[in-house]
């Protein structure tokens, strides 16, 4: 797998795009800042943060976590409005949640830069950090590649059933769609989810 503290360290960051996520903004127009609760929104794979002081400019706590200090030490420079945060940490790792609570989760980049044999560990976590009826809401790369490139990841394609399949377990689907704004490249190639973590949904340990 990619050193991504490497990456950040040596200026090997093609997927940061220098703005937020035009997904996101399109999910902001489309379902209004009450989709994210009283807050905060939890960021995995924040990166520089674009997408964490989007969400904190809506008014809403936003915190980002990455696995990468380089990138998180970045995200801290750059100019916000106050309501955003940032740690390093692993959000896969069963230790890093313990303790932690969010009202909305914002996916973006961090799914598809995971080995597909973690998808079931990433879903896991986010329902044990999500409250009841907590959002998470995601842009899914479904096809990084074009054809004859080298898919062996990351990115890792997926698909809208797999996804939904992934996230049944302890979410229901409430909205999706392809979005129409999209960074250049990416237009049809993404799909947003939004899904509710189930009253009843409980993650072992």
């Amino acid at each position: 797998m990619r050193n991504w503290e490497q990456c950040y360290q040596t200026g090997e960051t093609p997927w940061d795009k220098g703005c937020a996520a035009p997904p996101l903004l399109e999910l902001i127009e489309r379902h209004g800042v009450a989709l994210w609760g009283s807050g905060p929104v939890l960021v995995p794979g924040c990166g520089f943060g674009h997408d964490v002081r989007a969400l904190a400019a809506q008014g809403v706590a936003a915190h980002g976590v990455d696995i990468a200090e380089t990138a998180v030490e970045k995200a801290r420079t750059m100019p916000g409005g106050g309501l955003e945060t940032y740690a390093v940490g692993d959000f896969l790792d069963p230790a890093w949640r313990v303790g932690q609570r969010f009202s909305a989760l914002w996916e973006h980049t961090c799914f598809c830069a995971i080995h597909p044999g973690q998808r079931e560990n990433y879903a896991a976590s986010a329902a044990a950090v999500l409250e009841s009826g907590g959002v998470l809401a995601g842009a899914f790369y479904l096809t990084p590649n074009d054809p004859g490139e080298d898919d062996s990841g990351p990115p890792f394609k997926v698909s809208i059933e797999e996804i939904d399949a992934l996230f049944s377990r302890w979410f229901e689907r409430i909205d999706g769609w392809v979005p129409q704004a999209a960074y250049p490249g990416r237009e049809g190639r993404e799909w947003v989810g939004v899904f509710r973590k189930l009253p009843q949904a409980r993650v072992a340990g």
